[in-house]
């Protein structure tokens, strides 16, 4: 057996092991249940990687993101090592080749989403594969008080069942005391080893700031801090908006959300990650995968939904050891748009009930109908058709695919189709006097029998990887055959698509999930609170509130957030600052900002004192914003 270093050497090029990851995979080895709780970038993946190529057999691999499960099997491909994921949308007799492959082609790691093992017949075929380690990733899934909880997460104790003697680990980024005590609970880990890292990040600064122009305040923060950057948005409009603004002012900046294509994410990624751009303006959907050690400043300026997600969002900064700042931009209005728009948008019962029965409607699902069956899905379509709010019914949309009665994916494709106009024995012609296309056509013609007889579903990456070209080549090709009226070919952009993993049942289906949904809700008003608390409390290390959600105790301040500096700060007292502000008015007038430039004051002291000046009769305030000497 080769050693977990040599492992590591050979196939990342790494010559240490991260902290606690060693101990992790000696666990394993060694055939005990382990639980690891690692921060964003502690590399979990290593920790059931390594151990599984230590032995003979397969690592299970079980995960509920398509888009981190492919992320992880293109990884590991490209290191030549043998994975595959079986993701939503794939035919039962592709899934039975691909299960073929993973008990005879030397597999070393199949990933499933828990979903799947909810079907009776996949259950029996992997229960014969040479199991040698069972990962369970965002464990934190299984606990109905995680911020994102899944309810096929339970039905995998029923593993242990059947694999009595292989190794479960667990992992996850985040987990709150009650968390973690529910993921060793309901993964049925037996006398689970323990590894946690303090969630404590020493050399990041958490700075909260409130500014009644954020665009201003980023841009002082981006001047101040040229190295990479990553700025936090919450939908794409945004994020192409932000994007836009930070270049008019000078920046160089991309931008990165799940509607993008693959080839727009590498490019924009690529220039981010080579730093030939300075700002990354992303949604949630950039994070995976991501490992850039120098990493200045992670900016928010929307509200998260949970400390969850911020603090894994802000951990992105700093990974080079070096001070990084997480800075959270806010203003008085958020709270009120938080507390208003976030909890009116929470779907109940009878909406949930009533967006269900309408997704049935819309592709014509009749009653008892339905299961496996996959749709192009426009939100924004369906919204219209039905006038509802367009949020409140994402969320419920998510909230079914989170409950597994469908699979929402949010990936860009592109959805080709192609048909052969002309008869075999022309195409035999075209062939030989085009040598170069001739191999791309057989594979086409041998993986889609029945291409002459209608329009078919193509796909593009396979035809490349089977006829050992590149996808650009393959491209030409088909617009080749196009031009000269060989094919009938179509290329449609969707990003979104709707698999059903149930039949319709309607007010069965929605009885059943409904105690999860008054759960999910109340979770999500007591994360929000805890956002708003961390924003508001105003008398404590930001550090420390952050540490103290996690369950982890600590007297002692960061000393570099925001609450800390200010502390730290000699302020003016009001007498001072009062008098400092009317000289300079006495030159001339200006506004608030240029008074907080010229005074180097902080806003609090600037806004406290022109209030109380505006109120002495001192000074007014013009309509054009400018402040000036009361004459």
């Amino acid at each position: 057996m080769q050693t977990a270093l040599a492992i590591l050497q050979k196939y990342w090029k790494h010559d240490q092991f991260r902290s606690l990851q060693n101990e992790i995979i000696d666990t394993v080895i060694s055939g005990k249940d382990a639980l690891a709780i690692l921060p964003t970038g502690g590399g979990k993946s290593i920790c059931f990687q390594v151990p599984a190529l230590m032995q003979e057999g397969i690592c299970l691999v079980i995960s509920p993101l398509v888009a981190l499960m492919k992320d992880q099997v293109a990884n590991l491909q490209a290191r030549d090592i043998k994975a595959i994921a079986l993701t939503g949308g794939i035919r039962n007799d592709e899934m039975i080749n691909l299960l073929d492959n993973c008990q005879f082609g030397n597999y070393k790691f199949l990933y499933l989403s828990p979903e799947r093992l909810q079907s009776d017949w996949i259950l029996d075929r992997i229960k014969n594969l040479p199991i040698n380690l069972i990962a369970i990733d965002e464990a934190h899934c299984v606990s109905q008080w995680g911020h994102d909880f899944r309810p096929a997460y339970l039905k995998i104790s029923d593993l242990k069942k059947h694999f009595q003697k292989v190794p479960f680990l667990a992992l996850t980024a985040t987990a709150t005391t009650k968390v973690k005590e529910d993921i060793i609970k309901e993964t049925g880990l037996e006398n689970p080893t323990v590894f946690q890292k303090s969630f404590a990040r020493e050399n990041i600064a958490y700075m909260v700031i409130e500014t009644e122009d954020k665009l201003y305040k980023m841009e002082q923060i981006l001047k101040k801090n040229p190295q990479p950057s990553i700025v936090y948005v919450r939908n794409r409009r945004a994020c192409i908006a932000i994007s836009s603004q930070l270049k008019s002012l000078g920046f160089k900046a991309t931008f990165y959300h799940g509607g993008l294509s693959p080839k727009e994410k590498e490019t924009n990624m690529s220039m981010w990650m080579q730093e030939q751009v300075q700002v990354m303006v992303a949604t949630n959907a950039f994070g995976m995968g991501i490992d850039k050690a120098n990493v200045k400043t992670v900016i928010h300026i929307q509200l998260p939904d949970n400390i969850e997600n911020y603090y894994q969002e802000s951990g992105r900064a700093g990974r080079d050891g070096e001070r990084g700042f997480a800075v959270l931009l806010t203003n008085p209005s958020d709270n009120i748009q938080a507390e208003n728009q976030f909890l009116l948008n929470l779907p109940d019962k009878t909406f949930l009930n009533s967006v269900f029965v309408k997704l049935c409607n819309y592709f014509q699902i009749a009653y008892g109908e339905g299961i496996n069956e996959q749709f192009n899905f426009n939100l924004n379509q369906f919204c219209l058709k039905y006038n509802f709010p367009t949020l409140k019914t994402y969320n419920a949309i998510q909230f079914l695919d989170r409950q597994g009665v469908i699979s929402l994916s949010q990936e860009f494709s592109e959805k080709i189709s192609l048909q052969f106009l002309i008869p075999s024995k022309e195409v035999i012609r075209y062939n030989s006097l085009h040598p170069h296309d001739e191999e791309i056509i057989l594979t086409i013609l041998r993986t889609y029998p029945g291409i002459y007889e209608m329009q078919t579903a193509v796909n593009f990456d396979l035809i490349a990887k089977k006829s050992n070209h590149k996808s650009s080549e393959v491209e030409a090709v088909f617009f080749k055959l196009k031009e000269k009226g060989i094919i009938n070919y179509n290329a449609k952009n969707n990003d979104t698509s709707i698999l059903f993993n149930e039949i319709r049942e309607d007010d069965r289906t929605i009885n059943r999930i409904a105690k999860y949904l008054e759960r999910q809700n109340q979770l999500k008003k007591e994360q929000l609170h805890s956002v708003l608390n961390y924003i508001n409390e105003k008398k404590r290390c930001k550090n420390q509130i952050i540490l103290n959600y996690f369950g982890e105790q600590t007297d002692s301040a960061c000393g570099i957030c925001s609450y800390c500096i200010g502390n730290k700060k000699t302020i003016l007292n009001s007498k001072s600052a009062t008098k400092l502000l009317l000289q300079l008015l006495q030159t001339e007038s200006l506004n608030s900002r240029e008074i907080q430039e010229r005074t180097q004051l902080d806003t609090e002291t600037v806004i406290k004192v022109l209030q109380e000046l505006l109120e002495q009769e001192k000074i007014i305030l013009k309509a054009n914003n400018n402040y000036t000497i009361f004459i």
